[in-house]
């Protein structure tokens, strides 16, 4: 018996041992995989803050370095005093707020109109805000810039953030959202006297606060790097915002580009956003992998 056991042991022994081998291997190359995916996606932020701490002569030097310089303190203090980059953040910073709080807000109420009110029309509106997913901002900039400029609010805060409080696609996952929630909860506060408003109040508002503190990254950042509408709509130094200031420093007519203060501010705009998505990390990630509650 003992015999037979050791025979099968040492028969079997090599292959448990092969595929342990593979499984490592395995392993081994799928990690170092991701450290490459990790180091290509990395490299570009790395570089910009290298040529970010070196001198105009080290930025444009070939081969290019890739250790940081002596002139970090100086190529940072420059930027900041040369545009104002103090102001620039704080109008970036009351743009992103604004037009992410006013765009989860607006989406939620008009999601919760169309999911729980019974009213005529009810789809051909929802699919109306769908429509304008597929118009691009390009397209309606120049009448918006006519209403803005009727209203009297050009170079405003009102004339940067409201015309950009609309979002259909974040009504569109409200929506999937609350066609989720089971219709025993809607019917349970009617039972015990809730209003619509009390019902989206206490009941509604809790349980989605992983969407919306997922949308308010992805509308934070949005609202972070608009760059086109505040160029059209802002003629004074006090309203540009951070995007417009960086291209301050791009060249015109023979003048030499200084991309080591075009990096140093390019690095100082990224530490916001940045910022926001390290706080909310662990919210971002469950509001995208939580599909139902």
């Amino acid at each position: 018996m003992s015999i037979e056991w050791s025979a099968e042991a040492t028969l079997t022994r090599p292959r448990v041992g092969a595929a342990r081998r593979r499984r490592a291997w395995g392993r081994l190359a799928i990690h170092a995989l991701l450290v490459l995916a990790v180091l290509a996606l990395g490299f570009p932020l790395y570089y910009a803050f290298v040529i970010s701490t070196q001198t105009i002569a080290e930025a444009t030097a070939s081969p290019p370095r890739v250790l940081p310089g002596s002139h970090f303190w100086t190529n940072y203090t420059e930027v900041w005093h040369r545009i104002h980059m103090g102001r620039l953040l704080l109008n970036s910073l009351i743009i992103a707020l604004t037009v992410s709080v006013g765009k989860i807000a607006v989406s939620m109420l008009s999601a919760f109109a169309i999911v729980y009110f019974r009213f005529r029309g009810r789809e051909v509106v929802f699919w109306m805000i769908f429509v304008t997913l597929m118009l691009p901002v390009p397209v309606r900039i120049i009448s918006t810039y006519k209403v803005i400029s009727d209203l009297g609010w050009i170079n405003t805060y009102a004339g940067l953030t409201i015309p950009l409080i609309a979002s259909a696609t974040a009504t569109f996952l409200f929506r999937q959202f609350f066609l989720t929630v089971p219709d025993e909860l809607s019917d349970a506060a009617q039972i015990d006297g809730a209003g619509p408003m009390r019902f989206f109040w206490s009941i509604l508002l809790p349980i989605s606060w992983a969407n919306i503190a997922a949308l308010f990254v992805v509308m934070f950042i949005y609202g972070w790097n608009q760059y086109l509408w505040p160029l059209m709509i802002t003629s004074s130094e006090d309203m540009r915002v951070v995007v417009t200031g960086i291209a301050a420093f791009v060249p015109t007519g023979t003048q030499l580009p200084e991309w080591n203060l075009v990096m140093a501010a390019a690095v100082m705009a990224l530490l916001p956003p940045i910022a926001v998505v390290v706080a909310m990390q662990r919210w971002f990630v469950k509001g995208l992998t939580e599909p139902e509650k």
